[in-house]
């Protein structure tokens, strides 16, 4: 239930302006969770969310900014959702697989993007898993259909592919 109950606040808050307390409690019972204001106040900590400006002087919810490289804060963060979380951990070639309990899975790649991993390329979240992509010690150009799509997506994003 609190796996849950926090991958929907990392949610509304990403979707929505939750400007209080009140708001969010209001939310989560809007998607049928019926909360307390001391549940929700618990969660603000246990998240970690901050209150960050917004365009128009208002203040919202949000992630806070990802913590330095080898942050001891970031690092206890991750440690807790990987305790409370975290059920296995697998791996192929430089595809890491971390299944988690379902719902919570966006809160531990959260922590994992947090720790600023050398050698990290990404995570991707669905909901009772985590897949993190890694780079290998030797950067090899793309070859096949990943260097067509690699060409593709990065001419549409305007950059320019390193030469093959």
């Amino acid at each position: 239930m609190k796996a849950r109950r926090h991958q929907l606040i990392l949610t509304l808050i990403a979707e929505q302006v939750i400007e209080t307390q009140d708001e969010l409690v209001a939310a989560l019972r809007a998607h049928g969770l019926h909360v307390t204001q001391a549940t929700v106040s618990r969660d603000i900590k246990e998240l970690r969310l901050a209150k960050v400006a917004t365009a128009d002087g208002r203040y919202r919810y949000a992630l806070p900014a990802a913590p330095p490289h080898g942050s001891h804060d970031a690092l206890e963060r991750a440690q807790r959702a990987f305790d409370e979380y975290v059920i296995s951990v697998d791996y192929v070639g430089n595809l890491l697989m971390v299944k988690t309990l379902p719902g919570s899975a966006m809160v531990v790649a959260a922590c994992i993007d947090a720790l600023n991993l050398e050698g990290v390329l990404g995570t991707v979240a669905g909901d009772d898993s985590v897949l993190v992509v890694t780079r290998e010690a030797e950067r090899r150009p793309p070859t096949g259909p990943t260097k067509t799509v690699y060409e593709k997506l990065a001419g549409m994003a305007g950059l320019r592919p390193p030469s093959t």
